[in-house]
């Protein structure tokens, strides 16, 4: 049984993945941003009597939060916090961009920087789990700030898993797609609140086929269990692939879309 931290874990896949590990045995410390989602998910546990699960606040973007974090005890880190910016890459503003960088790429890389240290100072034989996506692989049209995020995360990843090799601390990643969990929809929308048909020559119409086109049908909506079920398997696990995407047919359409990228013209 393993001791694991997973971060963003108030809702979604992250939620799903910390109640599903913690049945298994694992004691798992469920991390989540703000006091409500804590609150909610501890009335959940009590009520449900859930075993080894317990939950924190943890805002990577407070120092406060991180250092009390640090001094918890664990051996698999799930970076699994993060946002989601949509819209027209050519004309989203800047800011959005930098806040999506900071929360899913800074502050998750400064936590694990400082957690691996103290494995490393420790012997400790951990392991890191980076919650990437497929768009860490692809960028569709209308959702590239975000996936600029997640290829950040896979570089960071690729490299930072030979680097820890010779320690003794194994990184991975998870890679979802498109599953209901309101997360991909709130990205969606997220665009809406500053896109002007008067100020911006991307039309919100545009914008609203663009988002059809990826989330609007079954393929762009698939249940998140089926996800939450694959993370279970995979995080703890002490053998396996370095990336992990699922299930099968997106993993065969990611590779499709790489290859095809080969012979994009313009």
């Amino acid at each position: 049984m393993r001791t694991i931290l997973i971060t963003g874990a108030g809702s979604g896949l992250g939620e799903g993945a910390a109640i599903g590990l913690a049945r298994q045995g694992h004691d798992v410390i469920a991390a989540a941003q703000g006091w409500p989602q804590v609150t909610a998910l501890r009335a959940k546990i009590e009520a449900e009597s859930i075993p080894h699960l317990r939950v924190e606040k943890l805002d990577l973007l407070d120092p406060y939060d991180v250092r009390h974090a640090l001094g918890w005890s664990f051996d698999i880190l799930v970076n699994n916090a993060g946002i989601a910016e949509g819209g027209p890459i050519a004309e989203i503003p800047i800011d959005l961009v930098r806040r999506n960088f900071e929360t899913n790429v800074f502050a998750p890389l400064s936590f694990t920087q400082q957690v691996v240290r103290r494995w490393v100072h420790d012997k400790t034989a951990g392991k890191v789990v980076f919650l990437s996506s497929i768009g860490g692989l692809l960028s569709p049209p209308g959702f590239a700030a975000y996936a600029a995020t997640k290829h950040a995360v896979e570089a960071i990843a690729e490299a930072m898993q030979p680097e820890l090799k010779p320690f003794g601390i194994q990184v991975q990643t998870i890679n979802p797609g498109a599953y209901l969990t309101g997360f991909n929809e709130a990205m969606a929308e997220n665009a809406f609140r500053w896109l002007d048909d008067e100020v911006n020559f991307t039309k919100r119409a545009s914008v609203k086929e663009m988002v059809a086109g990826l989330i609007g049908s079954p393929s762009g909506r698939m249940d998140p269990n089926d996800m939450i079920a694959r993370m279970i398997e995979v995080i703890p696990q002490v053998t396996g692939k370095f990336r992990n995407l699922h299930p099968k047919r997106v993993e065969d359409a990611v590779k499709a879309h790489q290859i095809e990228m080969f012979e994009r013209t313009i």
